[in-house]
């Protein structure tokens, strides 16, 4: 006769266990990551291909600051639409439909023959390019069951977004040394394809079992929350302050007091916004915001100072920023031990000091800033983003049900692509304010050779070779001088942001355990 025993305590919470991730399973992390990192480098590619575009196509200061902003600011707005519909439809077969398009208008964008095609292809690029990320986080959820494993997975992924946010002015750099502008949105083709013949092989389809309606409202409300307010904030640094910025900001916020409301009262809303009476949560979403806002911010006129002030060459700006591509990789992968032994908001407020220090770095040296100061700064700056967004991640994803996992990635992807915004949005609109209150124009110039260089630096560089001589030599100084003390005063702003940030950090995160 068979004797029954009852199951240890031991036992049971070995049995309890999820299963651990097999090698395919790691593998399928690999083909995941190819369009993390081409959606991030697409955010911060343009960076350094702006100076040469800004040449070519000769667009205003507004246009030129579009071109950065359209495909983040149509991230931004349709990453939670898109989460939600990958929850529906499934998260794969979104990947794979958002890869396709994303390629395809790559080829577009590439040949783009004005600034305002350009701009178009941007927002094409935006709308594929929001069905690629929250499917890749989410079905690292379902992929990575094991809290270990997927906080390594999720450090990987982490890593890779900042990674590919770092490598996109490398890159830039490397192709414009010897193609033209175009060849920086060629690069999605051979990334997308392995992606496109792999996914179905490596890749489980998931979605929501019980998944919500499609919520088109919802989806429109979000839109007219962020382009007006993003409108607002540039057309305030090109034209300085008219009361129609009033009405805007209006229409943005009454469009997002909507948009909050009408989640609470639904009973399957696109996004829970009750997740945000959790501190944790609202913490941690922030903080993603706040390291790529510092990140994007930091690569938009560090790039235009290594190229159009220190005069290197592209592929010699690029290398510049090396090191801090390394250290970053590095820090994100790093800290997942660390984080087991000490307390995730002292790591996670430690980081942000550093981007602080780097912020620090550049307001101090101003237009003494050498190569070697730029890419000491980049490097600090690498190493607190690389873990803080690492952490917040995984904080994000950890707190929510698995079968809400393509919302909650969409909600850390927005906050992600919200920052590059208003990477650029703030830091550059009050960066091109203050070099249009400080250049100084020589007599003679034509009024559009006058507009040109009164609205880039990159502009300004342009006229001034063509006029050469004194007059040009006096335009390029000013124009310089008048850039890098815009450069001083956001570095400021820098600082003094991620202070708050460390505050935030500290006491959103208090209870959180390593």
């Amino acid at each position: 006769m068979a004797l029954l025993t009852t199951p240890t305590a031991a036992q049971r919470a070995v049995d309890a266990r999820p299963p651990r991730a097999s090698v395919r399973n790691w593998f399928a992390l690999a083909v995941l990551m190819l369009p993390v990192l081409i959606s991030s480098v697409d955010n911060t590619v343009l960076s350094f291909a702006l100076p040469v575009i800004s040449e070519s196509l000769r667009p205003s200061a507004a246009a030129q600051l579009w071109i950065i902003d359209a495909y983040p600011l149509v991230l931004a707005g349709l990453l939670v639409a898109m989460g939600s519909l990958g929850d529906r439809w499934g998260r794969r077969r979104l990947l794979l439909i958002g890869a396709t398009g994303f390629a395809l208008v790559s080829i577009v964008a590439a040949f783009a023959p004005t600034a305002e095609l350009l701009i178009l292809a941007r927002v094409g690029l935006g709308f594929f390019g929001a069905m690629l990320m929250p499917s890749t986080l989410s079905l690292l959820r379902s992929i990575f069951l094991d809290r270990e494993q997927r906080r390594l997975a999720i450090a990987i992924w982490a890593a890779g977004f900042a990674a590919g946010s770092a490598l996109g002015p490398i890159v830039g750099g490397i192709l414009l040394e010897h193609f033209w502008w175009g060849s920086v949105f060629l690069i999605a083709v051979p990334v997308l394809i392995p992606l496109l013949v792999f996914a179905p092989l490596l890749v489980p389809e998931s979605r929501d079992p019980n998944p919500g309606r499609i919520d088109l409202l919802s989806i429109g409300l979000t839109m007219v929350t962020l382009v007006p307010l993003v409108f607002a904030v540039k057309e305030f640094a090109t034209h300085g302050f008219e009361w129609s910025q009033i009405l805007l900001v209006l229409i943005g916020a009454t469009a997002g007091i909507l948009f909050v409301r009408r989640q609470l009262s639904r009973e399957n809303p696109m996004l829970d916004m009750r997740l945000f009476r959790r501190g944790v949560f609202t913490g941690a979403v922030l903080i993603n915001l706040v390291s790529v806002f510092s990140l994007v911010g930091f690569l938009f006129f560090v790039s235009q100072h290594l190229q159009l002030v220190l005069r290197l060459s592209p592929l010699d700006a690029a290398f510049a920023l090396v090191p801090g591509l390394i250290v970053m990789i590095v820090a994100g992968l790093v800290v997942v031990p660390i984080v087991r032994l000490i307390r995730p908001s002292f790591v996670v407020a430690t980081g942000l000091a550093l981007a602080g220090t780097a912020y620090a770095i550049i307001m101090v040296t101003g237009q003494e800033a050498t190569e070697a100061t730029l890419a000491i700064a980049f490097a600090v700056l690498g190493l607190g983003i690389g873990a803080a967004e690492t952490i917040s991640n995984d904080l994000i994803i950890s707190s929510v049900p698995a079968d809400k996992a393509g919302a909650a990635s969409g909600v850390s992807e927005t906050s992600y692509e919200l920052g590059a915004v208003l990477g650029t949005a703030v830091l550059g609109s009050i960066l091109t304010a203050a070099y249009r209150g400080g250049v100084s124009l020589p007599a003679g110039l034509s009024s559009q050779d006058a507009d040109t260089a009164r609205e880039t630096l990159g502009g300004a560089v342009s006229v001034a070779e063509s006029i050469g001589g004194p007059a040009g030599a006096n335009l390029l100084e000013s124009a310089r001088t008048s850039f890098d003390s815009g450069v001083v005063l956001t570095s400021g702003i820098g600082v003094g942001l991620m202070a708050l940030a460390i505050v935030l950090a500290l006491v959103s995160l208090r209870n959180t355990r390593s």
